[in-house]
């Protein structure tokens, strides 16, 4: 395996890579003049993580001018190769010809891009993993690939080829976390086409019962997380830490415990863009307030209401009666002189009416124009809002877990420094209301209502401005939801533990995005269509689909005889060669409880990243292995919990 990258998700990817699947692995990293500029608030934290993670995973003593290497428990190596540009040289010194699988991870689309084509000339068959934060532009690139693969290798069969060019974004990877981690019992969402699978936290109903476990159960949760002393989330906790895919005689003895349950596998077909005119006429309600639309529907209601009187008072046709009316309303009928009375009052009263719709009518222009103008520009937080979520941050990252909030219909208040970030277009676009100021600077954070707010998500890439709007939100409002990204590890736990310590009635998660991305990526480097994971405390938990065809641990199995407890679990099952974007996959709860899995077969299962690397043949079976401390893979990068 050779991975390519300029930041802590390369180093985590091949300790993944090490550690999970034993591969022997090819760290290309930049060299010391090489590294893109990073915020110098955080320049020497990343250089000392730099080494630091270099060290934990090569695991060496001493380093060569080229690299370093560094020998596991099973002989196998990583070597660390520092290397200025990935061409046609530095890839094929790093074995590209001989190589299973390239993971190209820089922060740099161009950069990823440009390597790939290199390597897919040199390497026809080669399996490529590439990070590009635009997803149109990798689903593109990707068929650009196959097809140069095609060309190159007339004798390849596609359909037998394992998932020859995979693009991923790590922002798509974690964002659904950390919009779980800002709401309150809200869903854990996988999605890969039209296939949605919901996870959901679930506490038990009384003390010394055990929650609804919906589907299935996939992992019971810490039982410390009441100790503020307590190591919630992590395997330190001993048998109270969380437990990955538990048997059923498991989880019925964990009475008292929370668990994360499997909600919901279904098919969900994209849904119906809508555009200007929408599905059901003009867009009113965002041109015209509430109170505007009451008051147009109250003069629509006086009008008609005259003109029936009219029409009963004088005899009059009610078209004409009304015609009459309007003409009083607007001023531009004839004074009513010689008239019958009743005609003379209906056109007085007319006339008051007309008096009372001018301002109507000034109201709703000049609301229309101030919603076409500020769709250019970025909506203040309003007065009265409160419980919504304060976003610090619209970086990649921060875009994403944006877009999740909003389809989950979050409120939310953003908060960028950066007059440029690149999430700036999203929150105009969405009508977010954004305050553009340095977070660290007196009353950013109150321009934001933060003493209203219910969560906050503190994703900028300086570990010290989160920290400080943690704890400058903490001193606002105290029983504030706070959501920390934080590289160092260390750094991360002490900041938790202390937090917790100090407002132990609240809620304090630090999340990594290289941690929940790093399984995905790996996964795919091993040939699977991994799906995605969900963050379980401090392990993730990850979905990957397989075909049933010649599997030694599935095929021929009934789901029941396939459920290996602490490594994977069968939950959805489908066709084989029908994509996941198509419908066909149900849950298991649908299937006969004895329908064996056959060739025909393609499933979904849950799995640890030890269990996944089972599944793929890597690993041999160790009992009892799934479970144990030694998977977490803790002691490297950024904290997940």
């Amino acid at each position: 395996m050779i991975v390519c990258g300029d930041d802590v998700l390369a180093h985590r990817l091949s300790a993944e890579l090490h550690e999970m699947y034993e591969a022997r692995v090819t760290l290309l990293v930049p060299g010391p003049g090489d590294a893109p500029g990073r915020p110098v608030a955080r320049n020497g934290r990343a250089m000392a993580l730099f080494g630091r993670v270099t060290a934990a995973v090569t695991r060496t003593a001493g380093a060569g001018a080229a690299g370093a290497a560094g020998v596991g428990r099973d002989g196998r190596t990583i070597r660390v190769v520092e290397t200025a540009e990935i061409d046609d040289v530095t890839l094929l010194d790093a074995g590209v010809e001989r190589a299973d699988a390239l993971a190209l991870v820089f922060e740099d689309d161009e950069r990823n891009i440009r390597a790939a084509l290199t390597a897919r000339r040199l390497n026809p068959r080669l399996r490529l993993v590439i990070r590009l934060y635009n997803r149109r532009l990798g689903q593109h690139l990707a068929t650009l690939l196959d097809q140069a693969a095609a060309v190159a290798e007339p004798g390849l069969d596609p359909e037998k080829r394992d998932a020859t060019t995979t693009v991923l974004s790590d922002a798509d990877t974690a964002a659904p976390a950390l919009a779980a981690t800002a709401v309150a019992g809200s869903k854990k969402v996988i999605q890969a086409g039209g296939l949605l699978l919901h996870a959901v936290d679930r506490t038990p109903p009384a003390p010394g019962e055990v929650a609804d476990p919906g589907l299935c159960t996939l992992a019971l949760l810490s039982s410390t997380a009441n100790d503020p002393a307590g190591c919630e989330g992590s395997e330190a906790s001993g048998p109270q830490g969380p437990r990955l895919l538990p048997g059923d005689a498991e989880v019925a003895a964990a009475t008292g415990r929370g668990i994360v349950a499997l909600e919901t596998v279904r098919y969900e077909g994209p849904a119906q863009a809508s555009g200007w005119l929408g599905a059901s006429g003009l867009p009113v309600g965002s041109l015209f307030s509430r109170r505007l639309r009451w008051s147009l529907a109250g003069v629509a209601a006086a009008v008609l209401a005259l003109t029936l009187t009219s029409t009963f008072a004088t005899g009059d046709h009610p078209l004409h009666a009304g015609y009459l009316i309007l003409l009083d309303i607007f001023a531009i009928g004839d004074p009513a002189v010689g008239e019958p009375t009743s005609r003379q009052l209906l056109q007085i009263l007319a006339g008051f009416v007309g008096l009372l719709l001018l301002p109507v009518v000034m109201a709703a222009l000049l609301e229309a124009y101030g919603t076409f103008r500020s769709a250019t520009t970025l909506r203040r937080p309003p007065r009265g809002l409160s419980g919504h979520v304060v976003l610090l941050g619209l970086g990649k990252v921060g875009t994403r877990v944006l877009a999740r909030l909003r389809r989950m219909n979050i409120p939310v208040v953003c908060v960028e420094a950066d007059p440029e970030a690149r999430g700036l277009a999203l929150a105009r676009r969405l009508r977010v209301p954004t305050v553009i100021g340095d977070v660290t600077e007196e009353g950013v954070l109150e321009a934001a209502r933060i003493h209203r707010a219910g969560a906050l998500l503190a994703l900028t890439s300086v570990d010290i401005t989160n920290l400080e709007a943690a704890l400058h939100a903490r001193s606002v409002s105290p029983g504030l939801r706070v959501a920390l990204r934080l590289y160092d590890d260390d750094f991360a736990t002490a900041v938790y533990r202390t937090l917790r310590t100090v407002h132990p009635g609240a809620l304090t998660r630090s999340r990594s995005v290289s941690h929940l991305s790093a399984p995905a990526f790996a996964g795919a480097m091993m040939g699977r269509q991994v799906l995605g994971a969900i963050p379980v405390e401090r392990r993730v938990l990850l979905f990957a689909a397989l075909d049933v065809a010649g599997h030694p641990l599935l095929d021929g199995r009934t789901a029941a005889e396939a459920f290996e407890p602490g490594a994977w679990r069968v939950i959805a099952r489908g066709k084989a060669g029908v994509p996941l974007d198509r419908s066909g996959y149900g849950p298991l709860s649908e299937v006969p409880g004895d329908r064996v899995l056959g060739p025909g077969d393609r499933v979904v299962v849950a799995a640890t990243r030890r269990g996944l690397a089972e599944l793929h043949g890597r690993r041999t079976r160790n009992p009892g292995a799934a479970g144990t401390a030694g998977e977490s893979g803790e002691a490297v990068g950024e904290p997940v919990s």
